[in-house]
């Protein structure tokens, strides 16, 4: 007999402990959102036929948006807003789910890394025990402590699991505990069962299966994900040049800069900005810049050249790469760019959707040598890393 399944992934939290200014579970992780790389993971499992994802109340637009533009068309994802309490979201998942699923699975929206032979674990115990939660056995020694940071006893480890997710049970069963104990404050479905009297079945977890608290715990799930799928890597180099023309705008990296002369060119002559587009389409084994933004076509005449940015990195982003970060090279005898790197940086950033460090802009000189020692015009040169995230 065939049960089907669906998951509830609860990612209504804030995580304050990561001091971010948006909730951790749309922090990227190797190029997607956290949430994506969780949703993913269930989308890959054979048993589970409904996914539904429980996001805060005003981020019900944006996650829609997320999983447009990193989770393939005809994924079946419902998503509805949670409450105030991990409980609440979990209860809204469970109102959520179709009437002929069988079996429910919980998993935090944080755990980005869990395997499918957990996941299969916790749907086959499930079906034959009633209920099951992943975990994981103590290896430390543990220590209880007072308020003064003081040790008062040591806690014998034998037969103590540190939880995890996903924590499973046949839909009855959960909705039985919801009813009797709804109300009951607690951490975890298990819990709740347990309250309820449902027994719950230990599987074992994986200790890769973090939950992502605090900001270390990035750089560990990094660490794990690329050892664990070795992650492809994409190195790419773009040149441009344009020389000096009258009565055009200077536009470099998307900021207006102040001079007599702008540059030469079909669109707004934006040479940073091509050489950056040059060097991501090279890494994406893409051609370049003129292959797929010809100036014969006069839907380009003047465009702004973040507006090709833009769909390059959407195009990057198609093919399942992110920015992981890119080092640039102005060369210009004048005008003088240092005030303008920063603004150029926060700009690029935004629109490559990365954090502000993964942009590097350097500008020089040729000490008078060569066209543009000669004040004809400007160059660039743009090297960037991709890297794969599906």
């Amino acid at each position: 007999m065939t049960f089907s399944a669906a998951a509830i992934i609860p990612a209504a939290g804030i995580g304050t402990r990561m001091k971010l200014d948006h909730p951790k579970q749309f922090h990227r992780l190797s190029g997607a959102p956290i949430l994506v790389h969780t949703v993913k993971a269930f989308l890959k499992n054979s048993h589970i036929n409904q996914i539904v994802v429980v996001v805060p109340a005003d981020w019900i637009r944006q996650t829609r948006e997320i999983f447009a533009a990193y989770i393939d068309e005809g994924a079946e994802i419902t998503i509805v807003p949670g409450g105030q309490r991990r409980q609440d979201s979990v209860l809204a998942g469970l109102n959520a789910i179709d009437r002929e699923i069988d079996i429910v699975l919980v998993h935090d929206g944080a755990r980005p890394l869990i395997s499918q032979t957990v996941i299969d674990d916790c749907y086959e115990a499930a079906i034959n025990d009633g209920a099951a939660i992943a975990a994981v056995p103590v290896k430390d020694t543990l220590k209880k402590g007072d308020k003064a940071a003081m040790v008062t006893d040591t806690v014998e480890r034998n037969n103590l699991w540190h939880a995890q997710t996903p924590q499973a049970a046949r839909r009855e069963l959960l909705v039985k505990a919801f009813q009797q104990l709804g109300g009951e404050d607690v951490t975890d479905e298990s819990s709740l069962l347990q309250l309820a009297g449902i027994p719950v079945t230990l599987v074992v977890g994986s200790e890769s299966n973090i939950k992502i608290t605090r900001p270390e715990d990035l750089q560990l799930a990094e660490t794990i994900m690329c050892s664990r799928t070795n992650i492809p890597i994409r190195i790419g180099h773009g040149y441009d040049a344009h020389r000096f023309a009258e009565n055009r705008k200077l536009v470099l990296g998307g900021v207006t800069i102040p001079h007599p002369l702008g540059l030469a060119g079909h669109s707004d002559a934006d040479v940073l900005t091509h050489a950056l587009c040059d060097a991501i389409l090279g890494a994406l084994g893409e051609g370049d810049i003129g292959r797929h933004f010809p100036d014969s076509d006069k839907q380009f005449s003047n465009i702004y050249s973040i507006s090709l940015l833009e769909h390059v990195i959407a195009l990057a982003t198609s093919h399942s790469y992110s920015l992981a970060n890119c080092d640039i090279t102005l060369v210009c005898q004048a005008p003088r760019l240092a005030p303008f790197l920063d603004e150029m940086k926060e700009l690029l950033a935004k629109t490559c959707e990365v954090n502000n460090n993964s942009i590097n802009i350097k500008a020089t000189t040729t000490e008078k040598m060569g066209f543009t020692g000669r004040e004809e015009g400007i160059s660039c040169h743009a090297v960037v890393l991709l890297h794969f995230y599906n």
